[in-house]
């Protein structure tokens, strides 16, 4: 149960998604509605519900989406509940209580600082816990959520089936993928970077991939930069295209940092992403990044607070290629670990083992 599903674009979808396709269970997804979905949905080899929006209320679509599993519990009888996010959390409490399946509650971190009451509930009733990572698994243990009810388990990460090998740009360029609604992504840290990274590579690109509310503003604080050659926004755009630019991108940049109440980037699948594709990664020093980048090796960590950390970080990287290759080379290498059908078979496990108990 989800609010957040394919062919919407995320990290959540994706993870769901990946998941449903790599275990072995007889699966039924309910979700909400999103473009594309019946002809994404008649692709799928499992059954798939969707519920849709209530316009203009996102609490209200939730509410329509928690009965929508209920009643469809009542007809699949699940012998185990995967709540894919918090909002969704009632109706696997209420499937439970009635129905008798044990439910397991999926934590990132965001959703921590939008809905703490909800998240203390949904932590609170659950008989596992699968948390991506140690900072999600810090948020749990917040809320008073037993060590023994927790399992963590990161995200994965597709790898390319048949890499062609890298052809990067002669122009240098830097790459950020990220829906472009959080603040905490670090996009306006970056295109403060950006003049100081111009100093030393003045032919240096930001290429940034993906959409949303923020973009009018990051367009325009891109103008008064006076970046408007340099600072490329794309908007979301397909896989083909995605891949292409990491083949061709130089380095991975997402410096996320920690919102004030807290929350921000569980994992960060996208840096595996980059690090499958040869790419060195920026990343903050805090939150998920420090379990989905390793520091020195398959990148660098920084304040991403401080856009001089940044600048110096990805100029380093830029003016270094054998250290960036090399650190592309290690991050292809540690993405082989994370395979989906890997992540799937442990996040199975922990299924089977509360059917079990």
């Amino acid at each position: 149960m989800t609010p957040d599903f394919p062919p919407r674009h995320g990290g959540i979808q994706v993870l769901l998604h990946r998941l449903v396709l790599h275990t072995e269970f007889a699966s039924r997804v309910v979700t909400l509605t999103s473009p594309g979905a019946k002809e994404f949905d008649a692709e799928q080899s499992f059954d798939l519900r969707r519920v849709d929006w209530v316009p203009r209320s996102r609490k209200a679509s939730f509410l329509r989406l928690n009965a929508a599993a209920v009643r469809e519990a009542r007809r699949f009888r699940p012998d185990a509940v995967l709540s894919g996010h918090i909002v969704t959390a009632p109706a696997a409490w209420a499937i439970r209580t009635t129905l008798g399946p044990r439910a397991v509650q999926y934590l990132y971190a965001d959703e921590v600082r939008a809905a703490p009451r909800l998240c203390r509930f949904a932590l609170r009733d659950a008989s596992a816990v699968v948390v991506v990572s140690r900072h999600a698994d810090a948020l749990a243990r917040r809320f008073g959520t037993e060590r023994r009810r927790i399992h963590r388990i990161p995200p994965g990460v597709d790898l390319p089936a048949d890499p062609p090998p890298a052809q990067r740009a002669e122009r240098r360029t830097l790459l950020t993928v990220a829906r472009l609604d959080d603040e905490y992504k670090g996009h306006d840290v970056i295109l403060r970077a950006l003049p100081l990274i111009k100093r030393d590579v003045p032919d240096v690109r930001w290429v940034v991939l993906g959409d949303g509310a923020l973009l009018p503003r990051l367009k325009r604080q891109a103008a008064e930069e006076g970046l408007d050659g340099a600072a490329c926004f794309l908007g979301g755009v397909s896989d083909a295209e995605r891949d292409h630019w990491y083949r061709t991108a130089h380095v991975f940049v997402m410096p996320s940092r920690l919102p004030v109440r807290g929350g921000g980037e569980g994992f960060g699948i996208v840096y595996l992403e980059a690090g499958a594709r040869g790419l060195p990664v920026v990343a903050g020093n805090v939150g998920g990044a420090l379990d989905a980048v390793v520091d020195g090796e398959t990148g660098v960590l920084i304040d991403p607070t401080n856009p001089t950390a940044v600048a110096a970080a990805a100029v380093d990287l830029l003016r270094s290629p054998e250290r960036a290759a090399r650190m592309g080379r290690n991050g292809a290498a540690r993405a082989q670990r994370f395979a989906w059908p890997i992540i799937a078979r442990q996040v199975e496990n922990v299924i089977l083992e509360t059917l079990d108990a």
